[in-house]
């Protein structure tokens, strides 16, 4: 039976939101009249359904975190024994919230109507990605399914854990940032002009920096929120370019060539890529197909060509890191490393370890730009705090010298 999300009123006139299975809308809404409720919406549960009343499954899937839950729950569940049916029943009573709750109750209806899990996650492709499709549907023709799964929580739980690493790397200096940009305009916009406002009365030359100092602060105060809107309008308009695919390919070659984040991107959609292979491999997916699902996964537009290319050329019987090694733009050592796998025939574990070496390259170069960051946005704002000061002070400077 389908699962349905619905709304209702209780006999306190309060909204009452929850999920329940039926074979019909209608038997759901005689049910909720059952149990003193008056039904406002009842709606099956689909992934994708236009923005309404139903809150449960809209565009927005699981994140990170719960799909790497969900996924190890159900490893466990399997790899005790227990039909899939029944470890959905049992994942949906202990869902953390009626997102969840509707999620695995959907996949049980579907998985009860005769579908296989791998097919009843189709229905859910915001939530399930393809690799995790492939995945499923390759261990359970393998009888392998709760190692696949297991597999697959490992994954979802180092792709979660590497972007929070990233985030976490570029949060302090952009607030560092963000903070350093409000104190110099507030002090420029307001306290600056009191200061100096004395000086000008005084009726003497002003040394250059204090001159320099007036008028930058006299055009932020005139001026100011039309610089605000032009950076918001070129802001804008970079989002509306970057939605071009060439112009967000052109992009993203221009960050792998810039020194220090150029490695970053590279390392990043390399462990990315090699880590999904890895799991598909080891999940009897064919190579080809798993070149294909993993290139989904790289971000980066010329290393996703490269990959695709080197799709190409696997299917025509190159060895697939000779392929990958003619587009340049992946590291050698993990190309050496995936040759490495093909000779000795153990190309899943050599996969993996290229993933995880270049994770550690990641986190090396992520360590070194936190490093680098969050000291030289202190120094520029020293620097500019200090030229303020000096602006100030040099008036009072030559007042003295002119007293004495």
């Amino acid at each position: 039976m389908p699962a349905f999300s619905y709304q209702a009123l209780d006999s306190n006139g309060k909204t009452q939101r929850g999920v329940l299975q039926g074979d019909t809308a209608r038997a759901v809404r005689g049910n909720l009249r059952e149990r003193g409720l008056n039904p406002l919406v009842v709606e099956e549960v689909r992934e994708g359904s236009a923005p309404g009343t139903q809150p449960l499954l809209r565009r927005r899937g699981l994140g990170g975190a719960q799909l790497a839950l969900l996924t190890r729950q159900l490893s466990t569940l399997v790899g005790a024994g227990l039909p899939i049916d029944e470890a959905l029943g049992a994942l949906s009573e202990q869902a953390e919230n009626e997102r969840q709750r509707g999620l695995t109750m959907s996949l049980r209806a579907r998985v009860m109507e005769g579908a296989s899990l791998a097919q009843a996650m189709a229905e859910f492709p915001d939530s399930f990605p393809e690799i995790f499709r492939a995945s499923v549907a390759a261990g359970e023709q393998s009888g392998r399914l709760a190692q696949v799964l297991e597999k697959l929580a490992d994954h979802a739980e180092a792709r979660d854990a590497l972007g929070q690493k990233i985030l976490a790397a570029l949060a302090y200096p952009l607030l560092l940032a963000i903070v350093a940009v409000a104190v110099v305009a507030g002090l420029l916009t307001w306290v600056v002009p009191q200061i100096v406002g004395v000086f000008q009365n005084l009726h003497q030359a002003l040394p250059l920096a204090t001159r320099a100092l007036i008028a930058l602060s006299a055009f932020l105060r005139a001026w100011g929120w039309l610089l605000v809107l032009v950076l918001l309008a070129v802001l804008v308009l970079a989002r509306l370019a970057l939605r071009s695919e060439a112009t967000r390919w052109r992009w993203h070659a221009v960050l792998l060539r810039l020194p220090l984040v150029g490695r970053l991107v590279r390392a990043a959609n390399t462990a990315r890529a090699t880590r999904t292979l890895a799991l598909l491999s080891s999940s009897a997916v064919p190579l080809l197909d798993a070149l294909a699902i993993a290139a989904q996964v790289v971000s980066n537009l010329p290393m996703r060509d490269a990959l695709k290319r080197a799709a190409l050329k696997v299917r025509e019987g190159s060895a697939f890191s000779r392929a990958l090694g003619e587009s340049g733009q992946f590291p050698p050592v993990a190309l050496r490393l995936i040759a490495s796998g093909e000779r000795s025939g153990q190309l899943p574990r050599m996969l993996e370890e290229a993933a995880a070496q270049q994770q550690r390259e990641l986190d090396r170069w992520l360590t070194a730009l936190t490093a680098v960051l969050g000291p030289a946005v202190i120094l520029v704002v020293g620097a500019i705090v200090l030229f303020i000061v000096l602006a100030i002070l040099l008036p009072i400077f030559n007042l003295n010298q002119m007293v004495k």
